[in-house]
């Protein structure tokens, strides 16, 4: 199958990640299919979908005008059989369990034309896993959307063990002519690349706050107003090259035995959440949430990342 022959799409969740990858599609030009369990997920899906729209309109990424046209392009089911029915691309995105997934693929396989390739955007589920329970493995894939998917470019493109070169290929081609930025992840590794360079900071984050060496205000700070503001420019690997390997190698040679090498979770962590200081769902975390503060990051995020769509250039 080539890209040209992608006409429907079917997205299987509402949720979160769900309702922001078939805005993508619809706005793109294809005809989705939109799973949902009920019709009230089916309802705040599409609330949100159009909320989403709106806010790309206000951005100057969509025009206002094409709005109704997108929404148009969607069509809602409470079914897998309805949904599912002569899609050419599956995109899942529900619940983050293994065994769900694959009982979800399996009978979505059973469904749809065999040139169908079946798609999952879980952010760390080994994709050969994922089609254990297919006849297909060979059109299995994994395209780990960011989130919030229509705000941040990436998708991580995962291969499993079984999965064509042709599959690869026609996943990356989509997900450019979905407007983001693919990667090719060419072996399944836990956490992919996205979610162990976030972890690999988050560690040494809360190691520092752990140690007591600095607030969690001050490590914030120290990311969001130095290297932080870089990243976006030039990756770790760029700002090596830019700064000099020799002048990274030294520092590297006396400061990575410094660095946190604990193999579980931060001590500091499990007692937050044995506390049950969750972060945001529950009012405190390392900071206190309940004075509204919340929605005005949220709003300064989405601005931010409206600004930097309207400067990509890939």
């Amino acid at each position: 199958m080539q890209l040209e022959d992608i006409k429907e799409i079917a997205v299987l969740g509402t949720g979160t990640m769900g309702h922001g990858i078939a805005l993508l599609c619809a706005l793109a030009g294809y005809q989705v299919r939109l799973f949902g369990r009920s019709e009230d997920s089916l309802n705040r899906g599409f609330r949100n979908i159009r909320s989403g729209l709106e806010l790309l309109a206000k951005g100057g990424l969509v025009e206002a005008s094409r709005t109704e046209g997108v929404m148009t392009n969607i069509k809602g089911f409470t079914t897998l059989a309805e949904a599912a029915a002569g899609a050419d691309f599956v995109i899942e995105a529900i619940v983050e369990d293994l065994a769900v997934k694959q009982g979800v693929f399996r009978e979505v396989e059973a469904l749809v034309p065999p040139h169908t390739i079946l798609a999952s955007t879980t952010s760390g589920l080994d994709p050969t896993k994922l089609a254990a329970l297919t006849r297909r493995p060979e059109r299995v894939i994994v395209t780990h959307f960011w989130n919030p998917p229509h705000l941040l470019p990436l998708v991580e493109i995962v291969r499993g063990e079984k999965t064509t070169d042709a599959t690869v290929g026609v996943a990356m081609a989509l997900v450019a002519r979905l407007g983001k930025k693919p990667i090719e992840v060419k072996k399944a590794i836990p956490g992919f690349v996205g979610n162990r360079l976030q972890f690999a900071l988050l560690r040494e984050a809360l190691y520092i706050v752990e140690q007591g060496w600095a607030t969690p205000e001050d490590v914030d700070a120290a990311v969001k107003y130095s290297f932080g503001r870089r990243l976006a420019v030039t990756g770790p690997l760029e700002s090596a090259d830019l700064g000099g390997l020799d002048v990274f190698y030294s520092i590297q040679s006396y400061l990575n035995q410094d660095l946190c090498h604990e193999r579980g979770p931060s001590q500091l962590l499990k007692e937050k959440v044995e506390r049950g200081e969750l972060g945001v769902k529950t009012g405190r975390g390392f900071y206190d949430w309940q004075d509204g503060r919340v929605l005005a990051i949220k709003k300064a995020r989405e601005e931010d990342l409206i600004k930097r769509l309207q400067e990509d250039k890939f």
